[in-house]
């Protein structure tokens, strides 16, 4: 005869080992696979450094709202500018600030015109010209915020402002006077001098220089206590990643014909005032450093990769900070829409970029030409930072920067694998 009572505990007592069994199996295959993951990372990252590939570089992962993995690597600064390896190299750690480049459009300019569309101070598809008179002429009239935003105004790919301007307000009157470059709103042509207006508009609407209207409306809210420009101005012992040995790609832009950017008002020998030392914490990118001294909308801002990951979970977050709404659903919904060029207002969105290659609908994020990176991806609830001071490693054979694309397919891809998981 069968005890029903025994028969009953015995069912639960089961049911209940077989939870915890399933649940132990199951947290162990978690960390099986995040312990994969990191394993891969390092792979990739490690083997970069010891190559020579690399100097150092700094990682962080987020997955459902938790940092899965985050390391640095390598060297803050390897070299002494006359490109010999230093007695005692700075090894990089998770503070170091680093000179993000363009990131400063996404990070900066695009959260600021965010912000000022969000509070009805502006419309992206308000004409530049009702904010800045140059551009209220009739063959730049039609040109729109969001032409600036996507690339699509027309205006120059790069000039070298320098040239011609010495101070912010030279810059912006320049650029108003340069004639367009393609047809406004015909095609994706990626420009700093578009960004470098929209940092314009944003001082003419707020009344603000653009570095204290972002300090203090992303920066200070969002707590990116080591986000700024201009971090040697600040008598703070920050760590900083040293960049390149002053501006030599740069300088090979003015006068090798071969990359595309001779103008017949340029003449080499009219200016020199290139710099001769390391770059750490003076902003890499020419135009903002010598024409605008160190704040612009297309480049300057030093960040970490903690105070990054405020914004992207900003962002990520629907526009919240915390429980307060920080930008609206619908104006993120906005940014993040997009174009018939496959990309968001200021945020890259095509998926043929290496960063997010192939990556879900929705995935978005951006590059800056020091090494940086921003992966976001929706869909999967995940982010990846990648922070790399590649240009400490000089040009190879005095042409180019190593190309990190191939570092950014091979973590984004590992990332995504993982998250599936």
């Amino acid at each position: 005869m069968i005890n029903l009572k025994t028969s009953f505990y015995y069912k639960l007592t089961s049911f209940v080992i077989g939870l915890i069994l399933s649940a132990t199996f199951s947290k162990a295959q978690t960390v099986d696979a995040r312990s994969v993951f990191i394993h891969k990372i390092d792979s990739i990252l490690q083997s970069q450094v010891n190559d020579d590939k690399i100097p150092g570089a700094v990682i962080q992962v987020k997955k459902d709202g938790k940092v899965v993995y985050k390391q640095a690597y390598g060297y803050a600064q390897k070299f002494s500018y006359a490109h010999k390896p230093l007695a005692k190299p700075e090894k990089m750690t998770t503070e170091h600030l680093f000179d993000i480049a363009s990131l400063t459009k996404v990070v900066g300019t695009t959260t600021s015109i965010m912000l000022l569309a969000d509070r009805g101070l502006i419309n992206v598809d308000d004409p530049v010209g009702k904010y800045i008179k140059a551009f209220a002429v009739p063959a730049k009239s039609g040109i729109t915020i969001r032409h600036l935003l996507t690339h699509s105004a027309g205006l120059y790919e790069w000039y070298p402002l320098y040239y011609r301007a010495s101070s912010k307000q030279e810059t912006f009157k320049l650029i108003g006077e340069l004639p367009l470059a393609f047809p406004v709103g015909g095609q994706r042509k990626y420009s700093d001098l578009g960004f470098t207006i929209l940092g314009e508009i944003v001082e003419v609407v707020s009344g603000l220089p653009l570095d204290k209207f972002e300090e203090q409306n992303i920066f200070i809210p969002l707590e990116m206590k080591n986000t700024m420009y201009n971090p040697l101005t600040k008598n703070q012992p920050y760590k900083i990643a040293a960049t390149s040995f002053g501006n030599p790609y740069e300088r090979r832009m003015v006068y090798d014909p071969d990359l595309g950017f001779q103008f017949k008002e340029i003449k080499h020998d009219q200016w020199n005032g290139w710099r001769h030392y390391i770059l750490k914490g003076e902003v890499n990118d020419g135009n903002a450093w010598y024409a605008e001294k160190g704040v612009a909308g297309a480049a300057g801002i030093f960040s970490t990769v903690d105070d990054l990951q405020k914004l992207v979970d900003m962002l990520m977050n629907k526009g919240k900070m915390g429980t307060q709404q920080f930008i609206s659903e619908a104006t993120l919904n906005t940014f993040l829409t997009k174009d018939k060029f496959n990309n968001g207002l200021g945020w890259m969105m095509d998926p043929i970029n290496s960063f997010m290659k192939n990556g879900p609908e929705g995935t978005f994020g951006h590059t800056g030409f020091t090494g940086t990176s921003i992966t976001v991806v929706p869909a999967e609830n995940l982010s990846i930072i990648l922070l790399i001071n590649r240009q400490q490693m000089g040009l190879i054979n005095n042409k180019e920067y190593y190309n990190v694309n191939s570092i950014r397919a091979q973590v984004f891809e590992a990332a995504m694998k993982y998250s599936k998981k």
